[in-house]
């Protein structure tokens, strides 16, 4: 089953970041170890039977920090060093090879173009060649075991028009020098003072369930060469801050409320007394959400906030837009056969941008320089005035489109799939946020509906797209509001999950607001998890579908907490 997830919260992953870089190649010690041995090992495997007509090294190049603090002390505090090396080989050539895919065939030989392990984390030629070579021959055994196997099937299936397997791309040489060492180090002693201090805020309620806090910065330089030529070696870095606290609702289930902040840098993230604030908000939030109404399934108008509305299209469109889904017979193809259609209203673009590393100051994690098949990064039109021009692709061809468009992406160890980077939707008839509830009401009284919703903040989703399933997506809100008709104040309600099927929701969106933001997430599909950005105006919605979340009756505990005297 195909089931992709988008989290807005922190999991460990690198991310790209744009510097000022010298475009011609430099002395790097790893590289050149790369580059001799990926030599070495293309001249001798030449020499076989079947030899490999590409190869390929990555390498990340890890370095972290990470705390973890809980009502006001220290959970957990890590700093890690280490390198993954990704092999990716090819045996046979760009129109048939070893990751070939046969209609009907539920197999998954692209598997055996990759093999991943740890590298040194010294600069020791032997030791890292070591490696390299026995990384490379496991890689061929698995590639040849699967590229015979074809190559038998291949007698006894005839293919009409068969797609290539590979791309051809033309290679690049590119490097950046490192980060300066001290733009590499977090100060722990001035984070962990203030994690701390976020989390200690409120253990004095026994009424919160969890009040914890962790922070990660990530530093990733990240190496590629080819058998093709390209010589690659970028850096990239994020910082992420989350808190979460808890609270039990009045009718048992365990109530989470988020607030997370991302950055490239520790020093760019939101100031102590700005976090500070933030938290005193959250708080405020929970102590009403302990006593909201739980809401009843619905079907009706909706706003989606901007944060929300980003992770809408992330789960109901960007995946189904990822090229390598048009050609998997698995895959249920929602928009194969709409380019040049109208998909959404005329007034709405739509547009995948790597190239672009900051949005009103804040800096996206979505962003990179060459992706992670040595392709340099592409600004990509997706929907032109509401018809969709375009998909986004990596080295993996379609019928409709040859090359890629600098989108194929993968976590360390995984073989790149065409996913997206910073998905950026755009209104040019926007109106106002006072414009839009009057659009809600209107709507409502239409539909003879007492209340509409408004989605304001969401933690992500996930989404659904093999054929063989319900086509279905299913975003989780944490703080939703019913908008009255009547003109009664708006009401917190707990329990909503909004779900429901990507045309229907499309056919339904109606108008965008004059402000756009960011929502920041980590997500999951067959390459990995890769950071990701969405930047969206708040969404109205015609007709939205929700359910109840589960309900989980939690006990309080039994005894007091340990700072309340038992009387």
């Amino acid at each position: 089953m195909s089931i992709h997830r988008l989290f807005g919260f922190l999991i460990l992953l690198t991310l790209p970041f744009f510097s000022a870089a010298n475009p011609a190649p430099a002395q790097d010690d790893l590289m050149n170890i790369l580059s001799e041995e990926l030599e070495r090992e293309m001249a001798e495997l030449s020499k076989e039977d079947y030899p490999p007509y590409y190869l390929d090294y990555r390498v990340d190049d890890l370095n972290s920090y990470s705390i973890q603090t809980s009502f006001g002390s220290v959970t957990g505090r890590a700093t890690n060093k280490g390198r993954v090396l990704t092999t990716m080989l090819r045996i046979g050539d760009f129109e048939f090879d070893n990751t070939h895919v046969f209609k009907g065939d539920f197999s998954m030989p692209e598997q055996s173009a990759v093999y991943a392990t740890q590298l040194p984390y010294e600069n020791d030629p032997d030791a890292i060649k070591q490696s390299l070579w026995l990384a490379t021959d496991q890689v061929y055994k698995n590639a040849l075991s699967s590229y015979t196997s074809l190559m038998r099937k291949r007698k006894e299936i005839e293919e009409d028009d068969p797609i290539p397997d590979f791309s051809k791309e033309s290679p690049s040489v590119y490097y950046e020098p490192p980060f300066p060492e001290e733009d590499c180090i977090l100060d722990e002693d001035e984070w962990i003072s203030r994690l701390k201090e976020y989390t200690g805020m409120f253990k004095s309620d026994s009424m919160i369930f969890h009040s914890e806090a962790f922070l990660v910065f990530m530093i990733d330089r990240k190496y590629f060469v080819s058998s093709e030529g390209s010589r690659i070696v970028q850096n990239s870095r994020y910082t992420q801050l989350q808190i979460q606290l808890s609270i039990q609702h009045k009718g048992g289930s365990i109530l989470p409320l988020n607030k997370s902040y991302t950055a490239f840098h520790p020093s760019d993230l939101p100031d102590h007394n700005t976090v500070i604030a933030d938290l005193k908000d959250l708080y405020s939030k929970l102590q009403v959400l302990k006593n909201a109404p739980m809401a009843e399934p619905y079907a009706g108008p909706a706003i989606l906030s901007p944060g929300a509305a980003g992770v809408f299209f992330h789960e109901i469109f960007g995946h189904r837009i990822e090229g390598h889904r048009l050609e998997s017979f698995m895959d249920g193809q929602t928009f194969k056969e709409k380019i040049g259609t109208k998909v959404l209203p005329k007034e709405f673009n739509v547009y995948s941008d790597p190239t672009l590393s900051k949005f009103n100051d804040q800096d996206l994690i979505g962003s990179y320089i060459y992706d992670d098949q040595g392709v340099i990064a592409q600004k990509v039109n997706v929907v032109e005035k509401g018809i969709l021009e375009n998909f986004l692709m990596s080295r993996q061809p379609t019928r409709e489109f040859a090359n890629s468009s600098g989108h194929g992406r993968s976590q360390a160890g995984y073989a790149p799939v065409s996913r997206q980077s910073n998905l950026i939707i755009e209104t040019t008839d926007p109106i106002s946020w006072t414009d839009m509830r009057k659009q809600l009401i209107r709507e409502c009284k239409k539909q003879k509906k007492e209340y509409g919703y408004y989605f304001k903040e969401v933690t992500g989703g996930l989404t659904i797209t093999d054929r063989y399933n319900p086509n279905v997506f299913d975003i989780t809100p944490i703080e939703v509001y019913r908008i009255y008709v009547d003109g009664r104040p708006d009401e917190l309600v707990s329990g909503v999950d909004l779900i429901g099927t990507p045309l229907t929701m499309f056919s339904n969106i109606i108008s965008g607001s004059d402000t756009r933001e960011v929502f920041t997430g980590f997500c999951g599909a067959e390459s990995g998890h890769v950071p990701v950005t969405t930047i969206s105006p708040a969404l109205f919605v015609r007709k939205i579908e929700t359910q109840k979340t589960p309900e989980f009756d939690s006990k309080l505990p039994l005894l007091p907490s340990p700072d309340k005297e038992v009387e």
